[in-house]
């Protein structure tokens, strides 16, 4: 979203005038545009879970959708109770670090603000929603269900104030001039660093570290898919956040859609470089999807500030970071499933630093405040505030994060029980029993240890499914032997009788 130091702007309305803020200030083909683009963002939800699905086992891809539905869900719903007032809020009690005021927001028909107010709260939600998403990931195929959805309940906090901070005309890095148009860090650095805290509380995967090496993905369609659907939904993402296509804004919003696409080629041409380097010529898929990723990551903060070599360096420099900083994670025996840390995390952090570096000002947009990066001769200013807001971001998410499931761990356990992670999620905590994966085997080796689990073998297989095959079969059976039967009875009875 466009940064706005000086965006107070009066308006008159009959006989009274108000005051709006920037977040506010949507002629209606704005409006059009930002609602067009938060449709688009909302898709993307659809990609995190393909992707995610794809990097876990079958017998937990049920689960990580889910929490990709709850995430919705839930951080929809405390996003409207105090989310958006706590970023975006015009309560007299606003400070430089928070938002008061606006809370269960509901402008009335007679509010002149009332569809701006509804644009920016819908765009504003699928930001949100987006930085839980991260985390579900992170925290795939060992993290306690109800646990997720207490986390993804109050996760919104841990997002909306720094968000304030970045964009809100109170906000602190705002008015120090803090430059990040759709996200590098308030979505993706909070997401990655949330996603490391998380992972450091809940440990590895059983037996993820025991031979050493990193597991294949559950389905590697299902990554692609994602990785197509992530791809669609960044171009609404980054250039939605020109916030409006009036005056200047149209051109600025072309040339973020094109950025994007310059960067991600960027970065898929260095991870197939890399990957094919690394793996004496053969291309490894993980490499390139989160090569790609991490490039859209890279490319969020300044994606109308650069021109197109900038953009396509940018990616690739982030594509690179990002697929390097992967095996240095494993060695370290951090067990990111999705590799949330190095695409969002390390991606994150390095877009943020790129537009010190590399932004131009976009004239007449006051998106910089008339600042330049240091490599276009701006000195050394926008690169400082930008490693400011790192630190504070990085800071706020590792504590609020530490915190929140630190409190959730003493009332429910953040960790899955042994037993139900070696079954799997989807069984222990959605009664959804794959076929063929083992799973029959595992519940009678278990079940003297847990007899609980007892009940779980009465629960109807799926996929291959084998159960409903099985059914079928039977009744195909039965309906024969009737059918020989009322045969046989026919022959004796004679011609005239007809079995029903």
């Amino acid at each position: 979203m466009l940064n706005r130091t000086d965006s107070w702007t009066w308006f008159k309305f009959s006989n009274s005038s108000i005051v709006v803020p920037g977040v506010y200030d949507l002629s209606v083909a704005d409006t059009n545009w930002v609602l067009t683009s938060s449709f688009i963002i909302f898709t993307m939800q659809t990609g995190f879970g393909f992707l995610e699905s794809g990097c876990v086992s079958v017998k937990n891809e049920v689960n990580i959708m889910m929490k990709n539905v709850v995430d919705i869900l839930l951080g929809g719903l405390t996003y409207w109770l105090f989310g958006y007032g706590i970023s975006f809020g015009r309560g007299s009690l606003t400070s430089p670090f928070m938002a008061i005021g606006d809370f269960l927001i509901d402008p009335g028909v007679g509010d002149p603000l009332m569809g701006p107010i509804f644009a920016a709260f819908l765009f504003q939600l699928s930001y949100a929603t987006t930085a839980t998403t991260i985390v579900s990931g992170a925290m795939a195929e060992r993290c306690n269900f109800k646990a997720y959805c207490v986390f993804s309940f109050f996760n919104t906090v841990i997002y909306c104030i720094p968000a304030g901070w970045v964009w809100g005309v109170h906000g602190f890095l705002n008015n120090l001039g803090y430059v990040d148009i759709a996200g590098s860090g308030p979505v993706h650095l909070i997401g990655g660093s949330a996603a490391l805290v998380s992972i450091l509380m809940l440990g590895p995967r059983l037996g993820r570290f025991d031979e050493g090496v990193s597991l294949p993905p559950g389905n590697p369609v299902n990554l692609c898919i994602g990785l197509f659907m992530l791809w669609w939904g960044w171009l609404a993402f980054n250039s939605g956040s020109t916030y409006g296509v009036s005056g200047a804004k149209w051109q600025y919003g072309a040339r973020a859609a094109v950025m994007t696409i310059m960067g991600s080629l960027g970065g898929g041409v260095s991870s197939i470089l890399y990957t094919m380097l690394r793996n004496e010529g053969r291309l490894e898929i993980v490499d390139v999807i989160v090569g790609i990723l991490g490039s859209l990551v890279s490319i969020t903060a300044g994606c109308f500030l650069y021109h197109a070599w900038e953009a396509i360096t940018i990616g690739a420099i982030g594509a690179l970071l990002t697929c390097l900083s992967l095996p240095l994670l494993n060695r370290w025996h951090v067990d990111d499933p999705v590799g949330a840390t190095s695409v969002h995390g390390i991606g994150g952090l390095w877009g943020v630093l790129a537009v010190g570096l590399f932004a131009d000002n976009p004239i007449p947009l006051d998106t910089t405040n008339g600042r330049r990066g240091l490599f276009k001769g701006g000195g050394w200013y926008l690169i400082s505030v930008q490693c400011l807001g790192i630190l504070c971001i990085c800071t706020w998410a590792t504590i609020t994060t530490y915190m929140l499931l630190w409190v959730i761990n003493k009332v429910i356990p953040i960790r899955m029980d042994p037993f139900e992670e070696l079954l799997g999620a989807d069984l222990m905590e959605h009664r959804v029993r794959h076929g063929q994966i083992g799973l029959s085997r595992a519940l009678s080796t278990l079940g003297p240890r847990k007899p609980e689990l007892g009940a779980m073998k009465a629960i109807a297989r799926i996929g291959i499914n084998p159960g409903h095959d099985q059914l079928l079969e039977q009744k195909l059976v039965s309906r024969g032997r009737a059918r020989v039967s009322a045969q046989s009875l026919s022959s004796r009875a004679g011609p005239s009788y007809r079995p029903e």
